[in-house]
């Protein structure tokens, strides 16, 4: 999986990311940095895209 990709991530991930960007866009930032800066937070909040077995966080 190349650097950037997205794939890996779920719907939910990526609607999330996706609002979030929207929210720093609207703050005022460069498209490149809201999105940068939207999925460092979806990952920070999720633990990364899909994990499965024993990679998975257990709550």
């Amino acid at each position: 999986m190349p650097q950037g990709d997205k794939s890996s991530y779920t719907d939910k991930q990526k609607r999330q990311a996706a609002h979030i960007e929207a929210g720093y866009k609207q703050r005022g930032l460069r498209t490149k940095t809201a999105e940068a800066r939207a999925w460092a937070t979806v990952n920070k909040l999720t633990g990364g895209g899909k994990q499965s077995g024993s990679g998975r966080k257990k709550s």
